[in-house]
Formats: structure tokens, sequence, C-alpha cells
């Protein structure tokens, strides 16, 4: 027997020379020092090792033989109903897969093959003999999912043959499918499962959008997972007219008409949570695209004070929120958090004692106590038009989903100038540039500076994955001046509880912006953004990106998430 299976992990990771002797005395002391971790577990957290190279390490401590998806050695074998012998429950509850039955003996694969109580536990389950290998958990969780059809559920749909040969997309033969073929094909029990499984996933991943894209000769699906898109195993491309024939079934949209865009939606309940879908469509040279916007309530945060808000821009924002009238603007590009922020306003000021009344488009998620409106330009219910209606509703707090004209604009102004509290948003990079949009809509700079209390700019960063963030090693010279005292500064690395992104959920970076008496004279007589910004920060503003420094000073964020969405590196 092998003298090298009775060293400990910490002598093989020294003799690989993948750690030092101080990076192996510094893990034995802080397990001395009371944690729970094996050593190697250590190494890995602190960052002294991949979890690759400590896998490997055990595995030749262990005498057990390495597998990785990599050299498609993580497959289980076709044909021998694997997956009765160990349920899809257990393998997912202990990091486990069936790869191979040889005679008497189940060749499986374990994220830790020392577990001898689970090892026993299969035996008795199967009736064979366990032989083990060891695998990285993330390799395990994605070979377990494809495996028992959630993780590649679109390749097990399409390689379970589930559409009629007769029936072929393909961009000559379209317009030759009849209307009940397409309805047929959409109804079939596989499609709608596989309709579901793809939802069912996409949630599971707290994914905020679904993009099913024709191309050529494929079709790519991507989920957008804390604000980045991220691809998945796509189906055939023979699957992309009755995958969208079905959620338009689902939206009750027009499934013959492929000419024009059709926006949609319907409701689920999923896992005891009622969630809302939004679904748009445009024609593309290659066929219809789809977007699936999720809209699950559970998951929005309507806490004013889980937002992010430091504790001074919180209580400017709170003060501004609870003044009889006025205007509050929120800014920021699309998808960065400003209707949230509002909704957790309105939650905050909210009582039986005040009327308030919205205006969206959409009406993202519904709210008890808060009268909601929905635009519908079609049959002239404008934001102007809805607006006009409000003030005659004698409202005391009215929110905007948009000022994107004139004619908005002007009610908005008027009804903060006439005792009413109106929130809104606008499309403008920074908080100081909401002053010269106003006007560049065509609002008289007086007005502006009569009504408006304060603007809050906004974007939503990805917050470091708490299981495995690691010290980055940037030189001082290079990083903001606010972070160069900073002593340890945090990037990502990736695990499995993050899905191997370095990131897990998002946070707000804000700029809040006072009316002072400064601002109020550069506004009357027009001046630039820039001037009216360094006012700003004369008066104690936090821009964007020195938001963003705090949160990359306290490990919340990296660095490079703050330069890439603020753009403050370019």
């Amino acid at each position: 027997m092998s003298t090298r299976q009775h060293l400990k992990l910490g002598e093989i990771l020294l003799k690989e020379g993948l750690i030092s002797q101080e990076q192996l005395v510094k893990a034995l002391d802080l397990q001395k020092k009371g944690s729970s971790d094996a050593v190697g577990t250590i190494l890995f957290k602190l960052g002294h090792i991949t979890e690759r190279e400590l896998i490997e390490s055990l595995s030749k401590q262990l005498n057990v033989p390495f597998v990785s998806r990599d050299k498609g050695l993580l497959k289980p074998a076709p044909d021998q109903s694997l997956e009765k012998l160990i349920p899809e429950e257990l393998a997912r509850k202990h990091l486990i897969l069936p790869l191979t039955r040889t005679g008497q003996s189940l060749t499986v694969a374990f994220s830790d093959p020392t577990d001898v109580l689970l090892i026993d536990n299969l035996r008795k389950i199967t009736g064979l003999h366990i032989n083990r290998v060891i695998a990285m958990k993330g390799d395990l969780e994605h070979s377990i999912g494809e495996f028992y059809g959630e993780g590649g559920m679109l390749k097990s749909a399409i390689e379970a043959s589930y559409l009629d040969r007769e029936i072929v997309f393909a961009q000559d033969s379209e317009d030759k499918l009849s209307l009940d073929d397409i309805v047929a094909s959409a109804e079939k029990g596989p499609v709608i499962k596989l309709t579901d499984l793809m939802i069912r996933q996409a949630i599971k991943q707290r994914a905020s959008d679904i993009h099913i894209e024709p191309y050529p000769n494929k079709v790519t699906i991507r989920f957008r997972i804390d604000g980045v898109l991220q691809e998945i195993p796509p189906p055939d491309k023979s699957m992309l007219l009755p995958l969208i024939s079905r959620l338009k079934i689902l939206c009750k949209m027009d499934i013959a008409e492929k000419r024009l865009p059709q926006d949609g939606s319907f409701r689920a309940a999923i896992e005891g949570r009622t969630i809302d879908f939004r679904v748009s469509t445009i024609p593309t040279v290659h066929g219809e695209k789809m977007v699936i916007r999720i809209l699950d309530r559970s998951a929005v945060s309507v806490d004013l004070g889980a937002l992010g808000f430091d504790e001074r821009e919180l209580t400017l924002f709170r003060k501004a929120i609870n003044r009889p009238h006025g205007m509050v603007l929120l800014t920021g590009p699309t998808g960065s958090g400003k209707t949230t922020t509002l909704y957790a306003a309105l939650t905050d000021i909210k009582s039986p004692g005040i009327n308030i009344t919205t205006i969206e488009d959409p009406v993202e998620y519904q709210m008890v106590g808060i009268n909601q409106v929905q635009v519908k330009p079609s049959i002239g219910l404008t934001f102007a038009s809805g607006l006009r209606s409000f003030l005659r509703q004698d409202p005391d707090v009215m929110l905007v989903g948009e000022t994107r004209d004139l004619e908005t604009a002007q009610i908005c102004v008027r009804a903060a100038l006439t005792g009413h509290l109106v929130f809104s948003t606008l499309h403008t990079n920074d908080a100081p540039s909401a002053i010269n949009r106003l006007i560049d809509i065509g609002i008289e700079p007086y007005f502006v500076t009569s009504s408006l209390l304060l603007v809050i700019a906004q974007r939503l960063v990805r917050r470091l994955c708490p299981n495995c963030k690691v010290p980055v090693d940037i030189a001082r010279s290079k990083l903001p001046e606010s972070l160069r005292d900073v002593k340890t500064i945090y990037g990502p690395k990736g695990c499995d509880a993050c899905s191997r992104t370095g990131y897990s959920g998002r946070r707000a970076i804000i700029e809040v912006m006072t009316m002072n008496e400064e601002i109020e004279q550069l506004a009357l007589r027009k001046a630039s953004s820039t001037e009216i910004m360094a006012a700003a920060v004369r008066g104690g503003m936090v821009t964007l990106e020195h938001s963003g420094y705090k949160k990359v000073a306290i490990g919340e964020t990296s660095l490079e998430e703050v330069l890439r969405v603020t753009m403050a590196g370019w």
C-alpha cells in the first residue's frame, strides 16, 4: 500500500508545491482556534488553493479516483436505469451521482467520499457494493441537474423526441405550417413540461428576465441574473415555434401574428408564491424573439432600510418623502431599481390618512392600500391624461411611473406646487442632470427650483458571494484615492453557492442631491450639469462612484463591479 495515502492533506499540498509552510501553519492555527472546517477547506476559503487542487489532493490522500466534467468522466452510463437506484432527492441532498453499474458494483461520484454513513445507506438502498470516486461540488451539481432533468432540461426535452418530425421550423417553410399544427404542437405534454421547467429554473436561479432568441441555425436561451445575461443549454431550432406558441397561448396573444411586436402577461403559482410574467415579442430576420420579465413580489424588498442607503442618505430621503408637497425624482437607466425604491418609499409613508395614487407603465407589483392605474395609450389613457384625472381624485401623494414629455412634466410640477407630493422617474446619468433634463423638456427654471425637493440617482451593483469572495492584490497607485487606505479589498472567485459567478444578489449605490440655495441659483441661470454637480458635492452629496467605493471598502462588492456599473474607469 502506498505511503501517499498515509500523508495528511496539508503535507500532500506542501509536497505538490500548492501551499507554503506559512500558509499551512496559519490554517492549522485557525483550526485550533475553533474552526470546524478541515484544513483543506480552510486553505480553500483563504484563497490559497482552488477547489480543483483541493479535490485532486484529497483524491491522492484517500486513493479515490478523481473525475471531472471537462474530461467527460462525470456522465452516467445510459440505459442502466441508474436514476431508479439512487433517487433524485437523495442525489441532490448529498451531492452524489451514480455513474455506472458493473455486476454487483455501483460506481458513485461523491463530493465527500469519507461519509461512511452515507456509503452504508447507499449499500442498503441499492443492494450493491459502492465504488467511490470524488468530484468537485460545482461539477456534481451541474451533472446531477443534467441527469435528473433540471439543469439540462432543454437538451433532455429534445432528446426525448417530443416533436412530430413533419413539423419542422425553418425560415422558408414557416408560413406553410397550418395554425392547427402550430396549436397542436404547442399543446403537447412535453412542450408544456419544457415551458414549466424553463420557468422554474429561471426562478430558482433568481433570474429577472428570460430571453429566447432565434438565429440561422440555432436558438439561444439566456437568463438575466443579477443584471447580467447568462446563457443556458439551448434547444434545437425546431423547438422555437412550439415554445413561442405555448407562451403566446398562456398570454392570450395572437399566435398566428408573427410580423408585428406583441405584448402580454400571465400569472403562475410556483412553490407557494404568486409570480407575474410580462411577455414581449418582436419579429427578427430569423424568427420571433421573446423576452419574459419575471416579477416575483416576494423577491423585492419594500423596506427602505434594506435597499443600501447610508444613514445620512436615508435620513435625507425620509425627510423629503414626508414633506406635504414638492417633487422627488429617481434617475437612472432601465433596470436600476428605481421602481423598487419608489415602492419602498410609498410603503414607508402609507397610512389610512393619506390618499396615494399611482400611474404606471406597467404596474409591476400590486400594493394594498394604494390606488394603482395602468397606462393604456391605445384607449387614450396616457400619463398626462391620467394625471389630469388624478387631480380631481383628491390625492395627497402621486407616483408617476416616468416623466417623458413636457405635458406630463408640467402637470407634475403644477401638482407639486399646489399642495401635492409627487414621485417620478427620469432617465439621466446622475442626479444633477435631472435639473437640466427638466429644463430641456420645457419646464421654466423657476418652476424647477420651486417644486423640486430631492433627486436620487441609482444603480445596482452585484454583491460578492459571502462564501467565496477572496482578497485581491491591486497596486495602491491604481486604486481610487478613497480606497488607498483600505486594508483588504475583495474580489469574486466563484463557488457552488453562486453558480461559479462570484456574485450573489445586488445592492443599490445611490447619489442623493438635495436642493440648496447655490444649486437653485445655478438652475435659474441654466448652468451646466457639471457646475451643478460641483455645487452638490460641496453641499455634501456623495457621488455614485464614491457610494460604490464605500461598498468596496466594506467588502460588499468588487471594485471592477463598481467601475462596470458607473463607468468611472472610462
